[in-house]
């Protein structure tokens, strides 16, 4: 199935504590693609109401550049949630994040929520899937509602869930992450890979980067700004694989378009080239963005 949107570059998905005011003056100087101002797990109880108020106001801002802004609210049932969604609503970030959606019928009630406090319709979904039950559901989470445009993985608490633990490779989880990416590619979903812990371990963080972009996950969240550079290097093409798309479809073109061509010693047919001319679509959308930053 096709996307739902237009691609956008979600290489690298920084989440940024709401409560610390710094941090958000930061992040408008950071190479990140995306913000998630986060209203959940960093943020104590006692800082709740003036991380709302600060997310909210950064969204309001328009002082992040070309940087996709979402806000994270705190999850159904608790005592923030309510307030939370009104508030992130009126102030119409690119995307209100809720974790912990295990069902399709919950999306259709955080989407119907959204209506009602009036989102603006360029205001999207992000559900966080992250248990036992919202991988094997996860389909039907995807494909609840147009709204829902992303999936973002919630590595932490499914390794908590199943009892498993934070191995390189991530075997225990592999399951899980799989079933997500069929829902995503089965439904036209952007999907982003969970967070990796260990800020000081970056030939850690490189490999499980480099993992992801091979499962097929569109871009990673991230907990720190050191994180940004690497992610974004690796979820980008390369300058060969830009280079080798770009020699396939004009081999391709070169034959008509039609049958199966040769390619340095490849066999080339469409679906080859469907597959080069994504990886030049996204080079350009990568390239277009990094411009508009810089200017």
């Amino acid at each position: 199935m096709a996307a739902r949107t237009a691609y956008r570059p979600r290489r690298s998905v920084l989440y940024m504590p709401s409560s610390n005011e710094r941090a958000l003056e930061k992040a408008k100087t950071l190479a990140v693609d995306a913000l998630i101002f986060d209203l959940e797990d960093a943020v104590a109880p006692d800082a709740k109401d003036q991380a709302r108020e600060n997310a909210c106001a950064a969204a309001r801002s328009g002082e992040y550049g070309s940087r996709e802004l979402t806000i994270r609210i705190n999850g159904i049932g608790t005592q923030w949630h309510d307030d939370d969604l009104r508030a992130a609503c009126a102030a119409g970030p690119d995307a209100i994040v809720v974790p912990k959606v295990g069902s399709a019928d919950e999306v259709r009630a955080l989407v119907a929520a959204m209506e009602t406090a009036g989102a603006p319709d360029h205001t999207s979904l992000w559900a966080m899937v992250e248990t036992p039950a919202a991988m094997l559901h996860c389909e039907e989470i995807a494909g609840a509602s147009p709204r829902l445009t992303a999936l973002v993985m919630g590595t932490n608490d499914l390794a908590k869930e199943l009892h498993a633990e934070h191995v390189p490779g991530r075997q225990p989880l592999l399951t899980g992450l799989s079933l997500c990416l069929l829902a995503a590619r089965a439904t036209g979903t952007v999907i982003l890979d969970g967070v990796y812990n260990d800020v000081k371990d970056a030939a850690g963080f490189e490999a499980e980067c480099r993992q992801g972009r091979e499962l097929g996950f569109d871009g990673k969240t991230l907990i720190h700004p050191g994180q940004v550079e690497v992610c974004n290097a690796t979820f980008a093409p390369s300058a060969a694989a830009v280079e080798d798309a770009r020699a396939v479809v004009a081999a391709w073109e070169a034959a008509g378009g039609a049958g199966v061509v040769t390619h340095n010693g490849r066999m080339i047919e469409n679906l080859h080239v469907e597959t080069a001319e994504r990886v030049l679509a996204v080079h350009k959308a990568i390239t277009r963005q990094s411009a508009d930053a810089g200017a």
